[in-house]
């Protein structure tokens, strides 16, 4: 990904971002995000119990770290189908369907919104929706509460 111009649009700049987390390479996933930025998740969603993992994420290198690395402890052979993108100014919905395998082979499969917000060229913030029961249906099994 080359480095975020103000010619590019904030649904280019979240669009690069996500073609960057492919990558798995912390530094160029960092440079998409702001030093202070910040990652939002549901409170105690299954995959940041899984993993012991903070679901409010705070810094670039932070976040690039949980994408680059950390997730990919309980994420294997990840797939991401994009459902729609929405943009409004300097706000970015992406609403997406992520498959991938788990611990053991077994599926992982959830629908997911992240609300992006970019200021001066990098992604500021995201907040992270998500079929929550579901997460912890597929993570923990159906006995999960």
């Amino acid at each position: 990904m080359t480095s975020p111009t103000t010619n590019e649009t904030a649904k280019q700049i979240v669009l690069n971002a996500w073609q960057t987390f492919r990558t798995r390479d912390a530094d160029l996933i960092a440079a998409a995000f702001a030093p202070d930025a910040e990652w939002i998740a549901p409170g105690r969603n299954a995959t940041a119990v899984a993993l012991d993992h903070a679901d409010h994420m705070i810094g670039a290198d932070a976040i690039a770290r949980f994408i680059a690395t950390e997730m990919h402890r309980l994420f294997s052979e990840i797939d991401i189908a994009f459902r729609a993108v929405h943009a409004d100014g300097n706000s970015v919905i992406v609403e997406e369907r992520m498959r991938a395998t788990l611990p053991g082979g077994r599926p992982y499969e959830n629908d997911y919104c992240f609300v992006f917000t970019v200021e001066a060229g990098r992604i500021k913030q995201v907040r992270e929706y998500m079929d929550t029961r579901k997460g912890w249906q597929m993570v923990f099994g159906e006995a999960a509460t």
